[in-house]
């Protein structure tokens, strides 16, 4: 952070995050967060993805100031993976500091580059865990969607027939752009018309996960007010190379199932124990992964007993 610039979300960026993303859950409503029911943040609240997005720039900076694009590039290190906890929020006007551990690089088992990291929100720890650089992925590797049919013909927000909800967005580069200046980064080193430049940064397709998320509640008519669930963890694997190929208006199917270990329940019900979510996000006609995640939620009333 630098002390004479510091990053600090206003409602603004976090509005400008939120409607990138078709993100409408209430907590990040300036108008709408007192009507949820026992928030405990006492005022709206920034974006997971928005807060990630801010470190995936940091670590960007990190790379390029060490050179390390070079090692990603001679061992092959196709694949991002995120692995983060959130103990608290990020509020409006608070002032974020990103702490990213120095590069650690090894080669076995396998090529690995890692930073561990740290975001604390007017001195509070807001974010914690690591970002590695792997040959593979290291969350639901083994998932394989070649054999799923053409996704493309399946009408958007319906449950396909292996159980997942398919929800369908499109990578607009408007969109990528208002996602990265509401994370505090600098559209310019992704997006130029007159150099032909399109490179989309790799938490904004991520990003659209919320959306689905909460398509998904709407399905069985959930309560966002009376059963409000938040974030606890993330863990998120990306494809470099297939992200490379992204232009305009190209389509992701983000599919979205219970993980295998966790009960499915009401989204957000009062008595429910913590869900696990499997999502994927789809691209071409092969239906080749772009990202994978497995997503953590708990109902509020958990934190609040906590």
């Amino acid at each position: 952070m630098n002390p004479s610039n510091p990053d600090i979300f206003s409602q603004l960026h976090i509005d400008v995050a939120r409607n990138s993303t078709d993100d409408f859950n209430l907590f990040h409503d300036s108008k709408k967060w007192p009507k949820i029911n026992g928030n405990p943040f006492n005022g709206p609240i920034s974006l997971g993805f928005q807060l990630e997005s801010l470190v995936e720039g940091k670590i960007a900076e990190v790379r390029r100031r060490h050179d390390e694009e070079k090692i990603i590039s001679e061992h092959g290190l196709n694949f991002s993976n995120y692995q983060f906890s959130f103990p608290n929020a990020v509020k409006p006007g608070q002032v974020i500091e990103v702490e990213i551990k120095e590069s650690q690089f090894k080669s076995d088992p396998s090529p690995t580059l890692s930073n561990r990291i740290a975001v604390k929100a007017d001195g509070n720890l807001a974010l914690y865990g690591h970002k590695k650089e792997t040959t593979t992925p290291l969350f639901l590797a083994n998932a394989d969607f070649s054999r799923l049919a053409e996704l493309k013909i399946q009408p958007d927000r319906c449950f396909l027939s292996n159980g997942y909800f398919l929800k369908r967005k499109f990578m607009m580069t408007s969109n990528a752009k208002n996602f990265l200046c509401g994370s505090l980064r600098d559209q310019t080193l992704y997006f130029d018309e007159l150099e032909d430049k399109v490179i989309f940064p790799e938490m904004f397709p991520c990003a659209l996960l919320s959306s689905a998320l909460l398509e998904k509640a709407l399905k069985w008519n959930h309560d966002f007010e009376q059963n409000p669930m938040v974030y606890t963890s993330h863990k998120i694997s990306i494809d470099r190379g297939l992200l490379s190929q992204l232009k305009s208006n190209d389509a992701v199917h983000v599919l979205i199932k219970p993980a295998e270990n966790s009960a499915e329940h009401d989204f957000g019900d009062l008595k429910a124990t913590p869900l696990d979510y499997e999502c994927y996000g789809l691209v071409n006609i092969h239906n080749e992964i772009l990202f994978r995640a497995l997503i953590s939620l708990v109902p509020v009333v958990t934190i609040k007993k906590s």
